[in-house]
Protein backbone atom coordinates (compact mmCIF):
# COMPACT_ATOMS: atom_id res chain seq x y z
CA UNK A 1 0.00 0.00 0.00
CA UNK A 2 0.99 3.56 -0.55
CA UNK A 3 1.30 5.62 2.20
CA UNK A 4 -1.51 8.31 1.60
CA UNK A 5 0.45 11.27 3.68
CA UNK A 6 2.59 13.86 2.47
CA UNK A 7 5.40 16.19 4.00
CA UNK A 8 6.02 18.17 1.05
CA UNK A 9 4.33 20.91 2.92
CA UNK A 10 3.53 21.72 6.69
CA UNK A 11 1.27 18.86 7.74
CA UNK A 12 -1.39 19.81 10.42
CA UNK A 13 -3.05 17.40 12.54
CA UNK A 14 -5.81 16.95 15.35
CA UNK A 15 -4.26 15.44 18.04
CA UNK A 16 -5.77 12.59 19.91
CA UNK A 17 -7.51 13.98 22.70
CA UNK A 18 -9.76 11.19 25.21
CA UNK A 19 -13.49 11.85 25.32
CA UNK A 20 -13.29 14.89 22.70
CA UNK A 21 -11.75 13.86 19.43
CA UNK A 22 -14.54 11.00 18.28
CA UNK A 23 -15.76 10.79 14.83
CA UNK A 24 -18.34 13.80 14.69
CA UNK A 25 -15.80 15.94 16.08
CA UNK A 26 -12.67 14.75 14.26
CA UNK A 27 -15.22 15.05 10.60
CA UNK A 28 -15.60 18.53 11.26
CA UNK A 29 -11.73 19.58 11.78
CA UNK A 30 -11.04 17.55 8.65
CA UNK A 31 -14.01 18.82 6.35
CA UNK A 32 -12.20 22.28 7.30
CA UNK A 33 -8.48 22.10 7.04
CA UNK A 34 -7.22 19.05 8.92
CA UNK A 35 -4.83 17.11 6.99
CA UNK A 36 -4.51 14.45 9.47
CA UNK A 37 -6.83 13.22 12.11
CA UNK A 38 -6.21 10.74 14.66
CA UNK A 39 -8.28 8.22 16.45
CA UNK A 40 -9.14 8.68 20.34
CA UNK A 41 -6.50 6.42 22.24
CA UNK A 42 -7.54 2.76 22.09
CA UNK A 43 -6.60 0.21 24.55
CA UNK A 44 -4.82 -3.21 22.82
CA UNK A 45 -6.29 -4.99 25.08
CA UNK A 46 -9.99 -4.02 24.76
CA UNK A 47 -9.15 -4.07 20.66
CA UNK A 48 -8.11 -7.74 21.75
CA UNK A 49 -10.58 -8.72 23.84
CA UNK A 50 -13.78 -7.26 21.45
CA UNK A 51 -14.87 -4.12 23.43
CA UNK A 52 -17.70 -2.47 21.54
CA UNK A 53 -16.88 0.69 22.96
CA UNK A 54 -13.25 0.87 21.78
CA UNK A 55 -14.87 -0.98 18.34
CA UNK A 56 -17.24 1.72 17.77
CA UNK A 57 -14.27 4.33 18.86
CA UNK A 58 -12.53 3.16 15.70
CA UNK A 59 -15.17 3.92 13.23
CA UNK A 60 -13.91 6.65 10.74
CA UNK A 61 -16.04 9.19 8.97
CA UNK A 62 -15.85 8.87 5.03
CA UNK A 63 -13.86 12.25 4.69
CA UNK A 64 -10.87 10.99 6.89
CA UNK A 65 -8.49 10.31 4.48
CA UNK A 66 -6.26 9.35 5.40
CA UNK A 67 -6.66 7.80 8.77
CA UNK A 68 -4.76 7.51 12.08
CA UNK A 69 -5.34 5.13 14.41
CA UNK A 70 -3.94 5.20 17.82
CA UNK A 71 -3.25 2.42 20.09
CA UNK A 72 -1.84 2.06 23.00
CA UNK A 73 -0.10 -1.17 24.86
CA UNK A 74 2.51 -2.70 26.96
CA UNK A 75 2.39 -6.74 26.53
CA UNK A 76 4.02 -7.60 22.65
CA UNK A 77 1.46 -10.60 21.83
CA UNK A 78 -1.08 -8.03 22.64
CA UNK A 79 -0.15 -5.48 21.05
CA UNK A 80 0.94 -7.70 17.93
CA UNK A 81 -3.04 -9.12 18.05
CA UNK A 82 -4.30 -5.25 18.20
CA UNK A 83 -2.21 -4.91 15.14
CA UNK A 84 -3.80 -8.38 13.24
CA UNK A 85 -7.29 -7.04 14.14
CA UNK A 86 -6.49 -3.49 12.62
CA UNK A 87 -5.16 -4.62 9.37
CA UNK A 88 -8.70 -6.25 8.59
CA UNK A 89 -10.14 -2.57 8.45
CA UNK A 90 -8.97 -1.01 5.03
CA UNK A 91 -9.80 2.46 5.82
CA UNK A 92 -6.72 2.66 8.39
CA UNK A 93 -3.96 4.06 6.64
CA UNK A 94 -1.45 4.36 9.75
CA UNK A 95 -1.36 2.95 13.10
CA UNK A 96 0.15 5.31 15.74
CA UNK A 97 1.51 3.45 19.07
CA UNK A 98 0.80 6.03 21.83
CA UNK A 99 4.04 6.54 24.34
CA UNK A 100 3.21 9.94 25.96
CA UNK A 101 -0.07 9.69 27.74
CA UNK A 102 0.96 10.46 31.30
CA UNK A 103 -2.70 9.54 32.93
CA UNK A 104 -1.45 7.05 36.15
CA UNK A 105 -4.00 4.43 35.03
CA UNK A 106 -2.43 4.39 31.43
CA UNK A 107 1.17 4.50 32.93
CA UNK A 108 0.53 2.07 35.87
CA UNK A 109 -0.41 -1.26 33.46
CA UNK A 110 2.72 0.26 31.79
CA UNK A 111 1.77 1.72 28.83
CA UNK A 112 1.19 5.18 27.40
CA UNK A 113 4.24 7.51 28.42
CA UNK A 114 5.67 4.39 30.83
CA UNK A 115 7.17 3.30 27.83
CA UNK A 116 9.59 5.81 28.15
CA UNK A 117 10.95 4.56 31.46
CA UNK A 118 11.65 1.16 29.68
CA UNK A 119 13.39 1.69 26.00
CA UNK A 120 14.08 -1.98 25.40
CA UNK A 121 10.22 -2.48 26.16
CA UNK A 122 9.39 0.42 23.72
CA UNK A 123 11.96 -0.78 20.94
CA UNK A 124 10.36 -4.18 20.68
CA UNK A 125 6.36 -2.90 20.94
CA UNK A 126 7.44 -0.61 17.98
CA UNK A 127 9.51 -3.64 15.83
CA UNK A 128 6.27 -5.64 16.47
CA UNK A 129 3.84 -3.20 14.84
CA UNK A 130 6.36 -2.81 12.04
CA UNK A 131 6.15 -6.55 11.34
CA UNK A 132 2.82 -7.43 11.92
CA UNK A 133 0.97 -3.98 10.09
CA UNK A 134 -0.44 -4.57 6.68
CA UNK A 135 -0.96 -0.79 6.72
CA UNK A 136 1.26 1.93 4.67
CA UNK A 137 2.48 3.62 7.77
CA UNK A 138 3.28 3.67 11.52
CA UNK A 139 4.02 6.72 13.72
CA UNK A 140 4.60 7.15 17.10
CA UNK A 141 3.97 9.61 19.50
CA UNK A 142 6.47 10.34 22.47
CA UNK A 143 7.66 13.12 25.03
CA UNK A 144 10.18 14.21 25.90
CA UNK A 145 11.24 11.36 28.62
CA UNK A 146 10.04 10.12 32.07
CA UNK A 147 10.78 11.91 34.85
CA UNK A 148 13.63 13.99 33.19
CA UNK A 149 14.72 14.16 29.26
CA UNK A 150 16.52 11.57 27.43
CA UNK A 151 14.72 13.21 24.22
CA UNK A 152 17.25 12.35 21.00
CA UNK A 153 17.91 8.94 22.59
CA UNK A 154 13.90 8.20 22.48
CA UNK A 155 13.64 10.17 18.94
CA UNK A 156 16.57 8.04 17.42
CA UNK A 157 15.22 4.70 18.81
CA UNK A 158 12.22 5.06 17.41
CA UNK A 159 13.38 5.94 13.85
CA UNK A 160 15.70 2.78 13.98
CA UNK A 161 12.91 0.87 15.19
CA UNK A 162 10.76 1.40 11.82
CA UNK A 163 8.53 4.48 12.64
CA UNK A 164 7.76 6.64 9.33
CA UNK A 165 7.31 9.78 11.30
CA UNK A 166 6.97 10.62 14.85
CA UNK A 167 4.90 13.59 16.62
CA UNK A 168 6.33 15.10 20.36
CA UNK A 169 4.81 16.31 22.77
CA UNK A 170 6.99 19.32 23.98
CA UNK A 171 7.21 18.25 28.18
CA UNK A 172 8.25 15.02 30.28
CA UNK A 173 5.76 12.83 31.68
CA UNK A 174 6.78 14.17 35.07
CA UNK A 175 5.78 17.78 33.67
CA UNK A 176 2.50 16.57 32.32
CA UNK A 177 0.24 19.08 31.22
CA UNK A 178 1.77 22.41 33.71
CA UNK A 179 5.37 22.62 33.37
CA UNK A 180 6.57 24.75 29.82
CA UNK A 181 6.62 23.40 26.50
CA UNK A 182 10.15 22.87 25.77
CA UNK A 183 10.17 23.70 21.79
CA UNK A 184 13.80 23.60 21.23
CA UNK A 185 14.06 20.25 22.42
CA UNK A 186 11.69 19.49 19.76
CA UNK A 187 13.98 21.59 17.81
CA UNK A 188 16.74 19.40 18.63
CA UNK A 189 14.99 15.82 18.22
CA UNK A 190 14.00 17.91 14.38
CA UNK A 191 17.59 18.07 13.98
CA UNK A 192 18.51 14.90 15.21
CA UNK A 193 16.30 12.42 12.96
CA UNK A 194 15.72 12.02 9.38
CA UNK A 195 11.96 10.73 9.75
CA UNK A 196 9.61 13.72 9.75
CA UNK A 197 8.53 15.22 13.06
CA UNK A 198 5.20 17.00 14.32
CA UNK A 199 5.60 19.55 16.78
CA UNK A 200 3.21 19.09 19.45
CA UNK A 201 1.93 21.04 22.72
CA UNK A 202 0.09 24.51 23.64
CA UNK A 203 -0.37 25.24 20.30
CA UNK A 204 -3.46 26.71 21.13
CA UNK A 205 -3.54 29.57 17.76
CA UNK A 206 -2.76 30.30 14.51
CA UNK A 207 -0.19 32.59 15.50
CA UNK A 208 1.10 29.98 17.94
CA UNK A 209 1.40 27.13 14.93
CA UNK A 210 3.15 29.31 12.87
CA UNK A 211 5.63 30.44 15.01
CA UNK A 212 6.36 26.73 16.53
CA UNK A 213 6.69 25.65 12.74
CA UNK A 214 9.15 28.15 12.49
CA UNK A 215 10.73 27.73 15.95
CA UNK A 216 11.37 24.13 15.32
CA UNK A 217 12.03 23.63 12.00
CA UNK A 218 9.47 20.51 12.41
CA UNK A 219 6.90 19.37 9.11
CA UNK A 220 3.84 20.15 10.88
CA UNK A 221 2.37 20.96 14.28
CA UNK A 222 -0.92 18.77 16.07
CA UNK A 223 -3.18 20.44 18.01
CA UNK A 224 -5.78 18.98 20.56
CA UNK A 225 -6.21 20.88 23.17
CA UNK A 226 -6.50 24.31 21.32
CA UNK A 227 -9.12 23.05 18.97
CA UNK A 228 -11.54 21.98 21.57
CA UNK A 229 -14.13 25.00 21.33
CA UNK A 230 -12.41 26.20 17.99
CA UNK A 231 -11.98 23.86 15.37
CA UNK A 232 -12.03 26.77 12.61
CA UNK A 233 -7.92 26.81 13.95
CA UNK A 234 -7.46 24.23 11.18
CA UNK A 235 -9.10 26.32 8.69
CA UNK A 236 -7.01 29.27 9.50
CA UNK A 237 -3.94 27.51 8.81
CA UNK A 238 -4.90 25.90 5.59
CA UNK A 239 -5.99 29.89 4.36
CA UNK A 240 -3.50 31.25 6.29
CA UNK A 241 -5.38 33.90 7.53
CA UNK A 242 -5.94 34.12 11.49
CA UNK A 243 -9.10 35.61 10.32
CA UNK A 244 -12.68 33.56 9.82
CA UNK A 245 -15.80 34.56 8.77
CA UNK A 246 -18.09 33.79 11.78
CA UNK A 247 -21.01 32.53 9.92
CA UNK A 248 -18.36 29.83 8.95
CA UNK A 249 -17.49 29.67 12.99
CA UNK A 250 -21.56 28.93 13.72
CA UNK A 251 -21.83 26.64 10.74
CA UNK A 252 -18.99 24.47 11.92
CA UNK A 253 -20.73 24.45 15.37
CA UNK A 254 -23.89 23.03 13.77
CA UNK A 255 -22.41 20.88 12.03
CA UNK A 256 -20.59 19.56 14.66
CA UNK A 257 -23.84 18.68 16.67
CA UNK A 258 -25.87 17.76 13.85
CA UNK A 259 -22.76 15.17 13.55
CA UNK A 260 -22.98 14.05 17.25
CA UNK A 261 -26.61 13.31 17.25
CA UNK A 262 -26.39 11.45 13.62
CA UNK A 263 -23.57 9.25 15.49
CA UNK A 264 -24.85 9.09 18.74
CA UNK A 265 -28.60 9.04 18.83
CA UNK A 266 -30.19 10.79 21.33
CA UNK A 267 -27.19 10.34 23.11
CA UNK A 268 -25.58 13.03 21.23
CA UNK A 269 -27.45 15.90 22.79
CA UNK A 270 -26.02 14.60 26.50
CA UNK A 271 -22.45 14.37 25.13
CA UNK A 272 -22.69 17.68 23.39
CA UNK A 273 -23.24 19.81 26.71
CA UNK A 274 -19.77 19.73 26.97
CA UNK A 275 -18.87 21.36 23.19
CA UNK A 276 -21.86 24.00 24.24
CA UNK A 277 -19.84 24.72 27.13
CA UNK A 278 -16.15 25.03 25.27
CA UNK A 279 -17.75 27.10 22.69
CA UNK A 280 -19.71 29.50 24.65
CA UNK A 281 -17.19 30.20 27.10
CA UNK A 282 -16.89 34.12 27.81
CA UNK A 283 -20.06 34.89 26.18
CA UNK A 284 -23.02 36.87 27.55
CA UNK A 285 -25.71 35.28 28.60
CA UNK A 286 -23.47 31.57 28.17
CA UNK A 287 -24.79 30.32 31.58
CA UNK A 288 -28.41 30.95 31.30
CA UNK A 289 -27.55 29.25 27.87
CA UNK A 290 -26.01 26.05 29.67
CA UNK A 291 -28.21 25.90 32.14
CA UNK A 292 -31.19 25.19 29.52
CA UNK A 293 -29.48 23.08 27.34
CA UNK A 294 -28.72 20.75 30.48
CA UNK A 295 -32.27 20.43 30.69
CA UNK A 296 -33.04 19.06 27.73
CA UNK A 297 -32.83 16.02 26.24
CA UNK A 298 -35.06 16.64 23.01
CA UNK A 299 -32.86 16.81 19.77
CA UNK A 300 -35.01 19.17 18.06
CA UNK A 301 -35.23 21.50 20.76
CA UNK A 302 -31.72 21.65 22.05
CA UNK A 303 -30.64 22.92 18.46
CA UNK A 304 -33.20 25.60 17.96
CA UNK A 305 -31.58 26.86 21.40
CA UNK A 306 -27.64 25.96 20.09
CA UNK A 307 -29.11 27.28 16.98
CA UNK A 308 -30.23 31.05 18.20
CA UNK A 309 -27.51 31.24 20.81
CA UNK A 310 -24.73 30.89 18.50
CA UNK A 311 -26.51 32.74 14.96
CA UNK A 312 -27.34 35.69 17.68
CA UNK A 313 -23.69 36.14 18.84
CA UNK A 314 -22.51 36.06 15.17
CA UNK A 315 -24.60 38.51 14.19
CA UNK A 316 -23.55 40.97 16.64
CA UNK A 317 -20.08 40.25 15.82
CA UNK A 318 -18.24 38.39 18.97
CA UNK A 319 -15.42 35.95 18.25
CA UNK A 320 -14.87 32.56 19.70
CA UNK A 321 -11.92 31.47 21.48
CA UNK A 322 -9.93 28.39 22.37
CA UNK A 323 -10.80 26.58 25.25
CA UNK A 324 -8.28 23.99 27.75
CA UNK A 325 -9.61 20.88 28.34
CA UNK A 326 -9.20 17.18 28.46
CA UNK A 327 -6.07 14.74 28.27
CA UNK A 328 -4.04 14.56 24.89
CA UNK A 329 -3.17 11.35 24.31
Amino acid sequence: MTPKLSFDTPIYALAPLAGYTDLPFRNVVKKFGADLTVSEMLSSNALVHGSTKTLKMLERSPNEDPYSVQIAGSDEDIVRRAVEILNTQDYIDIIDLNCGCPVPKIVCHGSGSALLNDLPRMARIIETIKKTSTRPTLSVKIRLGFETKNHIEIAKLVESCGADFLAVHGRTRAGKFKAPVDYDAIAEIKASVSIPVIANGDIDSFEKAQWVLAHTKCDGVMIGRGAVGAPWIFHQLKSGSSSVDPMLKHAIIMEHLDGMIDFYGERGVIMFRKHVHTYSKGYEGASAMRNAVNRIDDPSEFRNVVDAFFLTHTQIGEGFKASDMSCEC
